[in-house]
């Protein structure tokens, strides 16, 4: 600052000086400059030109030289401080021949710049150019966030800048009245951040080419407040083409405070007014004693190299890698009051994002490829680094095709996991999405409750009254969660319902939500609840393509380059941004903390609940104790248990397999692979039926692992079933060993059935009759129906209902499904590798993976499904 005020005191002391000169001349100012000869000798005049000549001299290279080629030697960002005012070249001016001199006037620091043309002649062009490269050579890199405004070129005069932009320290160019008002808020709002005692980072500086020919009044009276206020603040303008014609009906825009003003004297030749600040150019205060032209500036090209070189030092300056982001000692950290981790850098500072009461829960959003799951996986592991699985606990969801989380689970060849976390869905169904909110508003009522109990209202007074209490932060991060609320069915409504109670409460019982998505639009059960959910998500991070999550009126997120975003804890509105720098999630670096994280796990630590959404399941034996069951596959659930059916004495515990897939005969198979373990060799009785010869290899199949687990099968065809059913349906027929009967595909047994013996009876008479009476008799069927229909009227129709309680729906659409329950509301849609299973008796009703053979859809035709 005092070399400043030294400098540039000795720069008004010669201005002064040649101002008494030209007030002696007969026609001071509305003269040309070779008026001065006659009042001063050319000894006088050149000791006077030198003089001035050594005060431009003295600036700096970048704030004074000529913007060519010869300056490209000279280091960048050395020339100014941050903090102090600087003072720059921005014309030349002349006491005569051989007598010129260069204009200096202050600057950012110090005070405003204008000039009354706007960069639409080119000579202005350059000029704003020129100041803004010299300016950005001569400071270091991150010491100005620029916001640029061309309302008449549509942002070319910035062309030059963008790779400035594309590193996050300049804004995209605003071109409308909308965006210009946008960036006067930007601009208001650092004010106010600054007038409240908040730390200035950087100087802001609204840098014009053009004013928007649309903007009034109001927007002029918005400007001048600036002027008046920013200096104090650190917002600086510089704005071609000021003052500009006043609105219709309308007085003339006022002038700026702290402002050097260029205005046109005459073609080429502008005067220039006292300079901002307490100095003055004149005794008088007439301003600079001499007209002067325009600074040459720099040409399009010039502007880009420099721009280029400022944009890679800071883009250097600002890049982390994630080894050195990740503390070197791990746990570390209390969760009590909160979560926070270092993901990256914000200029030349580190930057630490933080979950707690004031930010409870985020949104994050960004274009595919924009690095949406690369920030995830740093802020995932930087938490995971400092907080102990005690601290904290992670619930993993991803809707999409990838397997963004799968690095957190243990894999074929490498059996590490990250121990906080619990559940890790890949590729999940909405109805898993669902099952997992609804664990964790379980959780937060059991919260509620111990909160209660100890007449606390947060996580942290609750953890200081019961230290023995296990009670970590639970972290829910939820990517591409759109596709959880698709459509607007009953998974969409009670999602919605569920995100709603965890957004507006989680914060005090230590529940912290991240939704992340490429887009918030189209959301259908959302439409109603979007404040009262989004509303909670004050934390937003907005990727390249991600301005969708920020306020309207902020676009700062436009134009980011990837392994950049806009980090706004207010709610995404204009002024509570930060240009955050992300390091690129190594997998090497990612390999190895998850190994160390594994190996510093507390003892009796468990492997996370997975949920693959692709992967086949395969049938294992069921528990040895407990009640028979016939197992049917996994439930879409947290920690995916096994689904399954008892088998007991009830009438109507059976079990049919529905709908033309193969996958029908697996259900079969599944069940009876559970029933022959369960068990002892030889103490149970199985009949199959493969009453279909594309079904073999699941014939062969049962016959082998039944024969494995050491019983023995009875196999039969239609006719033989039909005996078999005649046999089971007399009292004593079907023995002392329980008996399971085997069908695959069974309605090709309907003819024979449907015939009628000697006694009148047919063998459907005998099926229904095994039906209701069976279980009773330790008998059950295990069957696979191709045509619902047919099954239907086996059963006897409505009147039939429950004599089959157990049924498992692979391929059957969710009208025919209607019919057959009596239930025309039933939410059901086919899908590969999914089945609905229901127990009409339970009265439930639950999506399932099937149990399959092992490879079933690398060869089955999906299209079937």
């Amino acid at each position: 600052m005092r070399a400043y005020r030294r400098w540039f005191r000795a720069a008004v002391t010669a201005h002064r000086r040649a101002a008494g000169l030209i007030a002696d001349a007969e026609a001071a100012l509305d003269r040309q400059y070779d008026a001065l000869d006659h009042d001063a000798s050319p000894a006088r005049q050149r000791e006077l030109t030198a003089g001035l000549r050594r005060v431009v001299d003295g600036l700096p290279a970048w704030l004074s030289r000529p913007l060519t080629d010869d300056l490209l030697d000279h280091p960048l960002g050395r020339d100014a401080a941050p903090d102090a005012p600087l003072c720059l070249k921005v014309g030349d001016a002349s006491l005569g021949e051989d007598r010129e001199f260069g204009a200096v006037a202050p600057f950012l620091g110090a005070g405003h710049l204008t000039v009354d043309r706007d960069a639409g002649d080119p000579a202005v062009a350059a000029w704003l150019r020129g100041v803004l490269v010299r300016v950005l050579a001569a400071l270091p890199g991150d010491a100005l966030r620029v916001l640029p405004v061309d309302g008449g070129g549509l942002g070319s005069v910035f062309v030059p800048f963008q790779p400035m932009i594309d590193a996050g320290q300049w804004a995209a160019p605003a071109t409308d009245r909308d965006a210009f008002r946008d960036a006067l808020a930007t601009a208001e709002q650092r004010v106010s951040a600054a007038q409240a005692g908040q730390p200035r980072r950087e100087a802001l500086l609204l840098a014009v080419a053009a004013l928007p020919g649309d903007i009034g009044e109001r927007d002029h009276d918005r400007l001048a407040a600036l002027a008046y206020a920013g200096p104090a603040s650190g917002v600086f303008l510089l704005i071609a083409g000021w003052p500009p014609a006043p609105p219709p009906h309308a007085g003339p825009p006022p002038r700026l405070s702290h402002t050097t003003e260029l205005f046109t004297e005459q073609d080429e030749w502008f005067g220039m007014s006292e300079p901002a600040g307490d100095e003055s150019y004149s005794p008088d205060g007439s301003g600079f004693p001499a007209w002067l032209t325009l600074d040459a500036g720099a040409g399009p090209e010039f502007a880009a190299r420099i721009s280029r070189r400022v944009a890679e030092s800071v883009t250097a300056a600002s890049r982390t890698d994630l080894a050195g982001l990740l503390p070197d000692r791990i746990w570390q950290e209390s969760s009590a009051d909160g979560l926070s981790a270092r993901v990256g850098m914000a200029g030349r500072d580190p930057y630490t994002l933080s979950l707690d009461d004031a930010t409870p829960h985020a949104l994050i959003a960004g274009r595919s490829g924009g690095g949406k799951t690369n920030l995830l996986l740093v802020l995932l592991y930087a938490l995971a680094s400092r907080y102990s699985p005690g601290e904290l606990t992670l619930y993993l969801l991803d809707f999409k095709e990838g397997v963004s989380f799968a690095e957190f689970t243990a894999t074929a060849t490498d059996p590490s996991w990250v121990p906080h976390a619990r559940t890790v869905g890949i590729e999940s169904d909405r109805e898993y999405g669902l099952a997992v909110l609804r664990r964790l508003e379980r959780e937060m009522n059991r919260r509620a409750a111990a909160l209660k109990r100890h007449g606390v209202t947060k996580l942290a007074q609750l953890r200081e009254a019961a230290p023995d209490l296990p009670m970590p932060r639970i972290l829910a991060v939820i990517d591409e969660f759109q596709v959880l609320f698709a459509g607007n069915d009953r998974v969409a409504r009670s999602a919605a319902g569920s995100l709603e109670s965890l957004a507006r409460k989680g914060r005090s019982y230590g529940i912290h939500l991240i939704l992340a998505s490429q887009t918030l639009s189209g959301i259908e059960a959302l439409y109603t609840k979007k404040e009262s959910i989004f509303g909670q998500f004050p934390l937003r991070v907005a990727l390249p393509g991600g301005s969708g999550i920020l306020d309207a009126t902020n676009s700062a997120a436009d134009g980011l380059a990837v392994g950049a975003a806009v980090v706004n804890d207010a709610g995404g509105y204009v002024g509570g941004n930060r240009v955050v720098r992300f390091p690129y999630a190594e997998p090497d670096v990612l390999n190895a903390r998850r190994r160390l994280l594994w190996e510093s796990r507390p003892p009796g630590g468990e492997p996370p609940a997975v949920f693959v959404g692709y992967a086949e399941a395969h049938v294992v034996p069921g528990p040895a104790d407990g009640p028979v069951r016939a197992l049917a596959g996994l439930a879409v659930d947290v920690g995916s248990p096994a689904a399954s059916f008892v088998l007991d004495a009830r009438p109507g515990r059976h079990v049919a397999a529905l709908g033309t897939s193969p996958v029908g005969g697996d259900i079969v198979h599944a069940a009876a692979f559970g029933l022959a373990h369960r068990h002892e060799p030889g103490t149970a009785r199985f009949v199959l039926a493969c009453l279909a010869p594309d079904a073999g290899g699941t014939r062969d199949l049962i016959r082998a692992d039944l024969g494995a687990a050491g019983h023995a099968v009875d196999e039969v065809d239609a006719h033989g079933l039909r005996a078999v059913l005649a046999g089971t349906a007399t009292p004593g027929g079907a023995g002392q060993r329980p008996t399971y009967l085997l069908v695959l595909a069974a309605e090709t047994a309907m003819p024979v059935l449907a015939e009628r013996g000697p006694d009148r009876r047919t063998g459907l008479d005998d099926l229904r009759t095994v039906l209701r009476e069976g279980p009773g008799r330790g008998v059950h069927l295990l069957s696979w129906w191709r045509l619902p229909r047919r099954f239907a009227e086996a059963v006897g129709g409505s009147a039939g209902r429950d004599d089959v309680a157990c049924l498992v729906v692979v391929n059957v659409v969710a009208t025919e499904l209607g019919a057959l329950l009596g239930d025309h509301t039933v939410a059901w849609e086919p899908r590969p590798n999914r089945a609905l299973l229901i127990d009409r008796h339970d009265n439930r009703m639950q999506l399932i993976v099937p149990f399959v053979q092992p490879g079933r859809f690398d060869t089955f035709d999906l299209d079937q499904e």
